[in-house]
């Protein structure tokens, strides 16, 4: 079976994490914070802050804007959940905005969506491929509200010649590193920002809200915990892993957009399946690579028929207000319209840098069989 997605590791990233066991320390120690400043560097930013999770990392970065109970922010509803758990998490309240034929949020939709409560817009770069980060940073900045990128898909991914992660028109942005991102860590995640006081509250935030700042010569062990804060702290052995991953990042993507072109030639135009075309001012990482059954009701015949192919499919995502959770809280599914229509004709089909041109042969021409028989 080819999966959908797997992690590349090779005897460069197994010898980091062998010499970081060796170490004297395996979490808390010095390759966290080297994992943060090779991280900061690569995408051009301020700070870097890791965690153990990208959904931690979420958390955390919601938190540092002050997002609170009686708070509203606005998203998209074609994501994981954990975009939207994280604010409930706070006690605020998530306020879908409906996406666009990309599946990413529909920016002129999202004005009208803005109230008194409001506090911030989170984007999400869905599949790897970045939204009009303009557009809503401008909006934000008009309504004195605060944007927050969920770039967990974009790891890798340019916008307007800047790196995501750069935070040129956001105030913070968060990765994931888990397996199937474009590096990892096992589980982690980051926050990257320009803005110092996001950074430490960020720091304080992973380490259960603790400061150890105000140590005096009378009480050098003293520790003061100023904030609720969680046991957010990744492992040096993690890092050493991110590292030697993060070296690779550029190889990584580069293979993925090597395969998303075969892709692009093999399905463009074609009358029984679409594909996703990213703004020409941006260039996708490509984490995922959706098609979309253009005939609705065939989607579950082809997903069955390419798993019963070898080919491990997947769909990303139910939209979120389907979900049983949110429904019990009041969103009612139908009011995203063009989510729900994403959602019944898109499939996602493998994409990892080391699939072979074999192997991607194999899926479009299995692809192309299943769509075109069953138009």
């Amino acid at each position: 079976m080819i999966p959908y997605g797997r992690q590349s590791i090779n005897q460069d990233d197994l010898n980091n994490v062998l010499s970081a066991l060796k170490n004297d320390f395996i979490t808390q120690g010095p390759l966290v914070s080297q994992f943060e400043s090779n991280l900061s560097e690569k995408v051009q930013c301020d700070y870097a802050v890791v965690f153990n999770s990208g959904t931690s990392a979420l958390h955390a970065a919601y938190f540092a804007i002050g997002l609170k109970k009686g708070d509203e922010f606005i998203t998209t509803p074609i994501s994981f959940v954990a975009t939207s758990n994280a604010g409930l998490y706070l006690g605020a309240k998530p306020v879908f905005v409906d996406v666009n034929q990309s599946g990413n949020i529909d920016h002129h939709l999202i004005e009208a969506n803005i109230s008194s409560k409001t506090k911030a817009i989170v984007p999400v770069h869905y599949s790897g491929n970045p939204v009009n980060l303009k557009e809503i940073y401008h909006i934000a900045k008009n309504k004195k509200l605060m944007v927050i990128e969920d770039a967990c898909h974009a790891v890798g991914a340019f916008y307007d010649n800047k790196p995501i992660g750069a935070c040129e028109y956001s105030d913070a942005t968060v990765f994931s590193f888990h397996p199937v991102k474009h590096i990892t860590t096992g589980e982690g995640g980051a926050v990257l920002t320009n803005n110092k006081r996001i950074f430490e509250s960020l720091v304080q935030f992973r380490s259960h809200g603790i400061n150890k700042n105000n140590t005096t010569e009378d009480e050098p062990w003293l520790y003061e915990m100023e904030d609720l804060g969680y046991n957010y702290r990744i492992t040096d052995i993690q890092c050493a892993l991110g590292i030697s991953q993060l070296n690779r990042l550029d190889q990584f993507v580069s293979r993925r957009q090597e395969i998303a072109r075969l892709y692009d030639e093999a399905f463009l135009d074609k009358s029984f399946v679409d594909v996703i075309k990213p703004l020409e001012s941006s260039s996708s990482s490509y984490h995922l690579y959706p098609i979309f059954v253009k005939n609705a009701n065939v989607r579950k015949i082809i997903f069955k028929e390419l798993r019963s192919a070898g080919i491990n499919c997947q769909v990303h995502y139910i939209p979120i207000p389907s979900q049983p959770y949110y429904k019990n809280l009041g969103y009612k599914s139908e009011s995203f319209p063009e989510a729900n229509k994403f959602y019944e004709r898109e499939i996602s089909i493998p994409m990892f840098p080391d699939l072979t041109n074999e192997q991607v042969s194999f899926i479009i021409k299995t692809v192309l069989m299943l769509t075109e028989k069953n138009a």
